[in-house]
């Protein structure tokens, strides 16, 4: 078999560094994202976390996996006090999982990682439902807090794609 013809051309490669990213706050207290990659069509994003001792982010339900890699610190899900996660760790959730993370209060340093989500999460405070996050809303909000903080559009990836006719 023959190498296959480009299809999809690059004139580079698609690449970020944390290291240059632009932090935003997170959805909660205590916790701040590196927007990496976000695809509102395919519902996938990738956001590199932060989160101060004592985070706590709302209880969620998963439309989707998640892949998530710690780099420093340790968190936890409430529902899981015995696996905690901490520096190296790499968890597996399956869709329909539901969760609270969660920092220790005397946490001595932030917990941090990568997180790749497909779909969305649905968020609860206090057992009622409060809203949903995916790669539109987390999008809207990122463009949105750099607006208000005066930085300029953080750079990430994210797919071209687009609804079209393919022919009128």
């Amino acid at each position: 078999m023959a190498l296959p013809n480009t299809i999809t051309h690059q004139d580079r490669l698609l690449s970020v560094n944390i290291a240059d990213g632009v932090e935003l706050p997170g959805a909660a207290p205590g916790s701040s994202i590196i927007p990496l990659f976000l695809d509102r069509e395919n519902g996938v994003w990738v956001l590199y976390g932060k989160f101060a001792p004592g985070t706590r982010l709302p209880t969620h339900f998963h439309t989707g996996v998640v892949h998530f890699f710690t780099t420093k610190g340790q968190w936890n899900y409430l529902e899981y006090p015995n696996d905690p996660q901490t520096a190296g760790s790499y968890l597996y959730e399956p869709g329909g999982s539901v969760h609270t993370f969660a920092v220790p209060e005397d946490a001595t340093e932030h917990a941090e990682g990568f997180m790749v989500v497909f779909g969305a999460n649905i968020n609860f405070v206090d057992n009622e439902f409060a809203n949903i996050r995916d790669a539109g809303a987390i999008e809207d909000s990122i463009l949105a807090a750099a607006e208000k903080a005066g930085l300029p559009i953080p750079r990430y990836i994210r797919p071209k794609g687009g609804a079209e006719f393919t022919r009128d």
